[in-house]
């Protein structure tokens, strides 16, 4: 049960149909907010008491449907949780221009394409916008250059625009670490067993761990919080294991 945290709030929420963003969407419900869920999988990111809306997020036009259904459904939105992501593990010089340009525009410009359409909704409201980057923006790992590098940057333009949007509206940045969702299905046991024991918590987190994280930057609760992040990975980049 939820405890009404975001009562009367209307949140959009991205990558809603699995994973976090699922996750973020289910407890959102359940503290009572009304949600817009978008994803390109538009039949999975249905549910009752959700407004549905299928799309591309590195799509402008998309961002403009998102924003007329908020104003003209619920004449607001206070909540902007942008998740969605692509990654296409390969080294530089193995990575094909179109995979980096694609990562780049769905993991780091679709939060710009969203501001630039409901900034004026968020200032309104005097809401709260909560990115979802990674522990990619903190270390490298091999094989993720271009997803390391826009959630490198989403860390960096959510500082941008908590500032730029000050004080009307909120926006930290949330940092999952080895959170166990479908894009670890294609992943071998060694590799999630090295995962698992990079971290302090000795385990996978779950995605209702993070959306537990976003809620909190979402709501009230955080309201003199802003420009912040807020690493959610069971310890994993503290963990080091020489000297």
């Amino acid at each position: 049960m939820g405890r009404g945290l975001l009562r009367g709030k209307v949140a959009v929420v991205t990558g809603a149909a699995s994973g976090i963003g699922a996750a973020v969407v289910d407890r959102f419900l359940r503290e009572e907010a009304r949600v817009i869920a978008v994803d390109v999988a538009e039949q999975d990111a249905g549910r009752p008491g959700v407004l549905a809306i299928g799309g591309d997020v590195a799509d402008a036009a998309t961002w403009r449907r998102v924003a007329a259904a908020a104003r003209d459904e619920f004449g607001r939105l206070d909540v902007l949780h942008s998740n969605a992501s692509v990654v296409v593990r390969a080294p530089a010089h193995e990575l094909a221009e179109g995979d980096w340009d694609r990562q780049i525009a769905v993991n780091l410009t679709a939060t710009y394409l969203a501001v630039n359409a409901c900034v004026g909704l968020l200032r309104d409201s005097r809401g709260a916008v909560v990115l979802s980057s990674s522990v990619h923006a903190l270390a490298g790992l091999p094989a993720h250059p271009a997803y390391a590098a826009a959630k490198g940057g989403l860390v960096s333009l959510g500082r941008q625009l908590a500032v730029e949007y000050g004080p009307e509206v909120r926006v930290n940045t949330v940092l999952p670490g080895p959170i166990l969702t479908p894009a670890w299905n294609g992943i071998g046991e060694e590799d999630r067993r090295r995962s698992v024991a990079g971290t302090a918590a000795a385990r996978f987190g779950r995605p209702d761990e993070v959306a537990a994280a976003v809620t909190f930057l979402a709501c009230e609760e955080s309201s003199y919080v802003t420009g912040a992040c807020l690493v959610v990975d069971g310890g994993w980049s503290a963990m080091k294991d020489s000297a």
